[in-house]
């Protein structure tokens, strides 16, 4: 394919958008509110943890998304079901009486959103010159971090600025309607109308359809499990895989930060939670991604890996000593939201190194589906620990618990890791 016929970039990035808003709507604007409503902030914490689930097992499907229907067809389908879904968490009454049900439609939401994520990388896989993969990369983690600052920082935003007076002002509206709106209502329809735009997008990029069959579907699932399985022995891949599960890097106290009682022991309210957690802290984020990107090519996606993981834990450990005001929630909040960048460029740059050519689509979602689940369980982690010990004992937690996780690692590759020359082959081999 030539680059002539690859369409920018920015496509991507605005496809991906309901991808990481539905997550940004979850684990800021749901978290924030969850403790306001009557939730503890451990049942805040499981919000989030139910929409990780279908991320963490998403390469399990990942290959009828690339073999059925078509990845435009998938794309609209899905993306509808984010927008109603979007939609239903903000209309539903947040509280303790409403739990079960918020979480159902959680995990629908992002059960859609992961066929929302195929679709795009398949689009994107099919539709770029490999000259320009690296650069598009860059813009779809963009979209995606972006989406989630989008999710949470509008969507908060809407949730507790909104006054019937100026959403009166739209004609579509009314002041008739916008008397029996709430906030949250209003919050979800916007997303949701928000959602559909991006998907105008669609139009701007070829469908190349789904994967040709030789036989069944099944048997195309089977012969790629026999690639997985291909992948599964090679020591390498395995030690990447290692490393994904393991609790490196994983960002998971902003979720946790979001919520409006544990920003409150920093002093901080929506206005912080949303500049944390919004627009702005997507584009730092953004910016920390193609930085990361930059250091992987130079000194290896593994070693950037680890180091991410170490930084994470200086910058959540100095949050914890230093004084709790909204300065410094503001201030280590933006820091976190840069280095989460570096960790999802190490993450992709890792993947991308062992996964090899063969079944690439689901091997890089195997990856990120072990890469999700530490992100669950810390998130369920640090909330116990911010019950049991506080703010800062939350902090020092993770720090803990990643510094623990890289000696974990070190200490394994050291004894099962192969000599640099040894990796590289094998890694080639494992495609």
């Amino acid at each position: 394919m030539s680059s002539a016929r690859s369409p920018h970039p920015f496509l991507f990035t605005l496809l991906i958008i309901p991808f990481g808003a539905v997550s940004g709507f979850v684990s800021v604007v749901l978290a924030f509110l969850a403790t306001k409503n009557g939730l503890t902030v451990e049942e805040g914490a499981s919000l989030i943890a139910i929409g990780m689930i279908p991320h963490a097992w998403k390469f399990f499907w990942a290959p009828v998304a690339d073999m059925t229907f078509s990845r435009k067809g998938w794309y609209v389908v899905a993306n509808a079901l984010c927008a109603i879904g979007v939609f239903l968490l903000g209309a539903i009454p947040l509280g303790p009486e409403n739990l079960r049900v918020l979480q159902v439609v959680i995990f629908v939401t992002n059960l859609a959103s992961t066929f929302v994520g195929m679709a795009v990388e398949g689009l994107m896989a099919h539709s770029t010159a490999p000259e320009e993969r690296g650069r598009v990369g860059g813009w779809f983690q963009a979209g995606n971090l972006g989406g989630s600052g989008i999710g949470g920082g509008l969507g908060l935003w809407l949730a507790t600025h909104y006054a019937p007076e100026w959403v009166s002002g739209i004609p579509a509206i009314g002041p008739a309607l916008a008397a029996n709106l709430d906030a949250g209502r209003v919050s979800g329809g916007v997303l949701a109308v928000v959602f559909v735009l991006c998907g105008l997008a669609l139009f701007r990029i070829h469908d190349p359809g789904r994967e040709a069959l030789t036989g069944t579907v099944f048997g195309a699932v089977k012969a790629i499990g026999i690639d997985l399985w291909g992948l599964a022995r090679s020591r390498t891949p395995l030690l990447a895989a290692l490393m994904c599960f393991l609790p490196i890097g994983t960002g998971a106290a902003a979720g946790v930060l979001a919520q409006a009682e544990v920003a409150a022991a920093w002093g901080a309210g929506e206005n912080e939670v949303g500049m944390v957690n919004g627009v702005f802290s997507g584009i730092v984020a953004a910016v920390g991604c193609i930085v990361g990107g930059q250091l992987c090519g130079r000194f290896g996606s593994f070693r950037m890996y680890a180091v991410v993981g170490a930084v994470m834990a200086v910058v959540t450990g100095s949050m914890a000593i230093s004084p709790l005001t909204p300065t410094m929630f503001i201030a280590y909040g933006l820091v976190y939201a840069f280095v989460t960048g570096l960790a999802y460029a190490a993450f992709s740059g890792l993947v991308l190194e062992v996964i090899g050519a063969g079944a690439a689509a689901t091997k890089y979602n195997m990856f990120a589906s072990l890469s999700n689940i530490p992100i669950g369980y810390m998130g369920l982690a640090l909330a116990s620990a911010f019950s049991a010990w506080g703010a800062s004992g939350m902090l020092l937690t993770e720090s803990g618990v990643g510094l623990a996780g890289i000696a974990v690692f070190v200490a394994i590759f050291a004894v099962f890791g192969p000599r640099r020359a040894g990796g590289e082959q094998e890694a080639r081999q494992a495609g």
